[in-house]
């Protein structure tokens, strides 16, 4: 299955994220290997997983093999991707999707890049933070489309900003989007139900899943939380 039928497919579409460290450089994994991690967001019920390979956050392209070792889940490399030999690079190292990013690539760029991606079986995964950002982009439907809550220009260090994925998921709804997500920002269970019940077809979550201690116990929060806005 790929990356976005298996997003949609999820009875919580959550993608869990494995990231060494947070945009401030905190060690995010602490005691804990990246095979333990991965196992832990498997038997969760991850239905797939999200590895920042940026060195912003402290990765490296080898961890993303570590990771794709690690599990048969779908499995997204966010890094800033710009050229179609790192998609095959990746493809090759085991991802199943590959982060776009919209502000960094300009149209024709972006336009390759996806149809590059889609050729080598992977999901593109595309993050955006304006309409703008959105009309530029082709083959919409095949794509998982990501508003990004914080801003890059920042190295993601602001607080970010949760009403952006709100303003544009009508947007999003009308480019005939089918796997809308939200990313980054969302510390809460609470935050993470209300967009899901907004409409959005996925959440990414890195951050708040890497410090939590009480894993289950934030995805019962989140599975409540949406119950009771539903209710």
């Amino acid at each position: 299955m790929t990356f976005i039928e298996s997003l949609l497919a999820a009875r919580r579409p959550l993608v869990m994220e494995v990231k060494l460290r947070d945009p401030h450089g905190s060690d995010l994994l602490g005691p804990r290997t990246v095979t333990d991690l991965v196992t832990r967001y498997q038997q969760a019920g991850a239905p797939c997983l999200s590895v920042v390979t940026g060195r912003w956050f402290g990765g490296t392209p080898r961890l993303l093999r570590e990771v794709t070792a690690a599990t048969s889940l779908p499995v997204l490399q966010k890094d800033f991707l710009t050229r179609p030999a790192q998609l095959e690079a990746a493809h090759a190292l085991g991802a199943s999707a590959v982060l776009l990013t919209a502000a960094l690539l300009p149209a024709t760029s972006l336009a390759r890049l996806v149809t590059c991606a889609l050729a080598l079986g992977l999901t593109p995964f595309v993050e955006i933070t304006s309409e703008r950002e959105l009309d530029l982009l082709p083959a919409v439907a095949d794509c998982v489309v990501a508003v990004n809550n914080k801003d890059i220009r920042t190295r993601e260090r602001d607080p970010g900003d949760l009403t952006r994925s709100l303003r544009l998921l009508p947007a999003l709804k009308a480019a005939g989007c089918r796997a809308p997500v939200s990313a980054s920002a969302i510390t809460d269970p609470a935050q993470g139900a209300r967009l899901l019940d907004a409409g959005y077809a996925g959440l990414l979550v890195g951050t708040a899943l890497m410090r939590s201690h009480d894993l289950d116990g934030w995805l019962t929060a989140l599975d409540d939380a949406r119950t009771g806005v539903a209710a």
